[in-house]
């Protein structure tokens, strides 16, 4: 499989992760019968920040994620997954571990998979685009 095929799939997974969490911040909208901000409901706030969250971290890293399969030659495939993986892993664990608690070890470890993605990705591409120049 190419890496634009499985960069494909690593966003279609990312945007089903972020239309999960928008599905949850609508239902308990109805539920809790808040229209607008997250009406003083800490449940209800954990949701939005949730979805929040993930819609700030999910597109930087797909954009990296795209950039390192299209500088394929410079870029080996174990970066391109493990960044991938993290990214994708990272964000479904914070999503769950922000969505069920305050302070767990879901929220903390998909914390630092994505900032792990977010590293690779970056001395990734950094890495990439140097390379292509000497």
């Amino acid at each position: 499989m190419l890496r634009l095929e499985w960069t494909a799939i690593y966003a279609g997974l990312n945007i089903l992760i972020l239309l999960v969490l928008a599905v949850l911040v609508v239902g308990g909208r109805r539920k809790h019968k808040i229209s607008l901000g997250d009406g003083g409901n800490e449940d209800f706030a954990r949701a939005v920040r949730a979805h929040a969250n993930a819609a700030e971290y999910i597109p930087a890293g797909l954009v990296g994620i795209l950039l390192l399969a299209l500088l394929e030659p410079a870029t080996p495939l174990w970066l391109f997954h493990s960044a991938a993986l993290s990214l994708t892993a990272g964000r479904i664990l914070h999503g769950i571990g922000l969505h069920t608690g305050v302070l767990n070890a879901g929220r903390m470890l998909g914390m630092m998979l994505t900032w792990l993605s977010y590293a690779l990705i970056g001395g990734g591409l950094v890495w990439a685009g140097l390379s292509q120049q000497l």
